[in-house]
């Protein structure tokens, strides 16, 4: 099993998510990771959707993909070279002072950022990618994390195409 990533352009219409989502649904594909948003064109939308499966299983999404009306183009750029980010915010709940002082520490050394600080807890946020995310993610367990989102990963290929 292998997880590849596929960039897909869209057309920017109600429903296309349905539509995508339920392509893979009724194949009996497993998404790991969907992420959309408006491209530099707002007729266009951009799906970056992390699938695993073996060989044949990428190959049919692939396929299915293309045969969608509302797909205009569908990249598998997990063999590319690419910049890839991930988002997630965590909170971390604790009213210990010393706990605080080394979540904060922790933050630092990760380059993260503490978007919001209660009395009893803080949320921070994580960008990198997904090895970052994670190593953050288990840095921060042992604090007890009682929240956790995230974006799944964006990607884009480097360089001029």
């Amino acid at each position: 099993m292998e997880k590849h990533t596929f960039a897909v352009l869209v057309e920017n219409s109600p429903g296309v998510l349905s539509k995508v989502a339920g392509l893979f649904s009724r194949r009996g594909f497993n998404i790991d990771s969907l992420v959309v948003s408006e491209t530099e064109d707002h007729t266009t939308s951009r799906m970056t959707i992390v699938v695993e499966g073996d060989s044949r299983v990428l190959e049919q999404v692939g396929k299915q993909l293309n045969k969608q009306v509302d797909v205009i183009k569908v990249n598998d750029i997990t063999e590319e070279e690419t910049v890839e980010r991930q988002l997630c915010l965590i909170r971390v709940t604790t009213d210990d002072q010393n706990a605080r002082q080394e979540i904060l520490q922790i933050t630092e050394v990760f380059r993260c950022h503490v978007v919001d600080l209660g009395r009893k807890s803080l949320i921070v946020e994580a960008t990198g990618d997904e090895a970052k995310v994670q190593a953050i993610i288990r840095a921060l367990r042992p604090f007890g994390i009682t929240e956790l989102v995230g974006t799944g990963k964006v990607a884009m290929i480097r360089g001029l195409q």
